[in-house]
């Protein structure tokens, strides 16, 4: 049976590859066995990608405010290009995957953008990753990919990411810091 293509049209199995490769080759199968049964694998941050944790604040203000998971993952995916972001219901909070440089190239902005609620999160850090099919909002207890990987290794531009908190925090009416 074909495996049905990421949004980028290389087949889901390849991308999800990429996303494993973070960790050693025989946690591989253990992995694929938590994205079936509890619906995401953690992932060490920091060595093939990062991620900047974006609040329900940032994206509200953009959105009317409250938390409209599946509006705000549209508006998300508009506003970083489709770049691959995960969203985190549970916690209101959103996931911008970034190349693995970006914690430190970003380090003034991070301290900047703390009071926020933004954190760049790379070494040291997991990520609770949702196989690639979970593209839409199920339930407050699942994460989904508010804008799933379009290809092995395709991130968010970490300025298009840096634009869109900037925005966001001038949005809020708290852009005296930046």
């Amino acid at each position: 049976m074909p495996v049905p293509p990421a949004s980028g049209g290389l087949p889901v199995e390849l991308v999800e590859e990429w996303l494993l490769s973070a960790l050693p080759a025989e946690a591989h199968r253990t992995a694929r066995l938590d994205w079936d049964r509890h619906g995401a694998v953690f992932l060490p941050l920091g060595a093939l990608f990062s991620a900047v944790r974006l609040p329900e604040a940032i994206v509200g203000a953009f959105t009317g405010g409250r938390w409209e998971p599946q509006r705000q993952a549209d508006w998300l995916a508009e506003a970083l290009e489709d770049g691959p972001v995960i969203a985190e219901p549970r916690y209101h909070r959103w996931y911008a995957l970034v190349p693995a440089g970006v914690p430190t190239t970003w380090r003034d902005a991070v301290t900047d953008w703390r009071d926020q609620d933004v954190e760049v999160l790379g070494r040291g850090f997991h990520l609770g990753v949702p196989p690639l099919t979970a593209t839409a909002y199920v339930s407050a207890d699942r994460s989904f990919w508010a804008s799933p990987m379009c290809g092995a290794g395709v991130l968010c531009a970490p300025l298009t990411v840096a634009r869109v908190i900037a925005a966001g925090v001038h949005a809020m009416g708290r852009d005296e810091r930046l």
